[in-house]
């Protein structure tokens, strides 16, 4: 049996950055608006932390069955591994996704019903990332998911439930997180190039190739930097605090063109990963303030 802390491991926390900087952003546009309903943030936060620490034990249970985990570099992986059973792995999964679900349908009931379609299509998109007989993630579409998921549903919908309808900038700041969720799976897909090819995992760092991958991890780290100008330009210039994210994020995309390959590149995902949060704590405060 794994051990708690083996448990803790596999649900992969240094990813959950990706959860809470779309609830800060949501939450600091709804502020802006005047109508900020702190007790829906919360439920909108343990919402995307529950999804995120869900889809984390999906991908290790769905990988590990098909063996793609086997050679993997990065984080224990409780399947692969052997620590804990499939089965096990798998219920840990579907457990995460049923706190999520409760806490959304409380949201739901007290925003608007058509919310509960959303919230199943995110836990749908969530399992068959690597999930089900043919995943998506395994075809090159999971950047495409991130965004839609992490970035433009996780923030809109954390500022639709606090204001209806949604304000100026809910967009710019969506646009902005999302692109930075999908740099952490760039840099991670990128550090998995080698393993992934040997398992026939077509991820896009894969059908890129790891030259153009590490362009396109510079192109949404910059696309994130014109997306806080937008959003400055459509609030208050106090948003503009989120920049603080570029010291993270320089450092990490230098080793991204550095050409470093496998363990080398772990230290750029938690770069990335403390860098989206700064991007939203920076701009969440700022539109706090203004």
């Amino acid at each position: 049996m794994a051990t708690p802390s083996q448990w803790l491991e596999g649900a992969r926390p240094r990813t959950l950055p990706a959860a809470v900087s779309p609830v800060l952003a949501g939450t600091g546009v709804a502020a802006y608006a005047g109508h900020p309903v702190w007790w829906k943030a919360v439920l909108a936060m343990v919402v995307a932390l529950a999804l995120q620490v869900g889809v984390n034990y999906a991908n290790d249970y769905s990988d590990g069955i098909r063996g793609t985990d086997a050679n993997r570099v990065g984080p224990l992986r409780l399947t692969g591994s052997g620590a804990a059973t499939p089965r096990s792995v798998k219920a840990a999964a579907f457990a995460a996704f049923g706190v999520a679900c409760a806490a959304g349908l409380v949201l739901a009931a007290t925003t608007s019903w058509w919310l509960v379609g959303l919230g199943g299509l995110a836990v749908v998109a969530a399992w068959f990332y690597t999930g089900g007989s043919s995943p998506y993630g395994y075809r090159a579409m999971g950047e495409v998911m991130v965004f839609v998921f992490f970035g433009l549903v996780a923030v809109a919908g954390t500022t639709y439930v606090q204001t209806r309808p949604l304000p100026a900038g809910t967009w710019a700041a969506a646009v902005g997180v999302g692109v930075l969720a999908c740099a952490i799976l760039v840099a991670n897909n990128l550090r998995d190039v080698p393993t992934d090819r040997a398992a026939s995992k077509q991820t896009l760092a894969v059908v890129l190739g790891e030259e153009r991958s590490r362009y396109l991890y510079l192109f949404l780290v910059a696309a994130a930097v014109v997306a806080l100008v937008a959003l400055a330009l459509t609030t208050g210039l106090l948003a503009l605090l989120g920049l603080v994210f570029l010291l993270p994020a320089v450092p990490a995309g230098r080793v991204v063109l550095s050409e470093a390959t496998g363990r080398d590149l772990v230290p750029v995902l938690q770069r990335t990963g403390l860098a989206e949060l700064l991007y939203a704590a920076g701009a969440f405060v700022g539109l706090l303030l203004s």
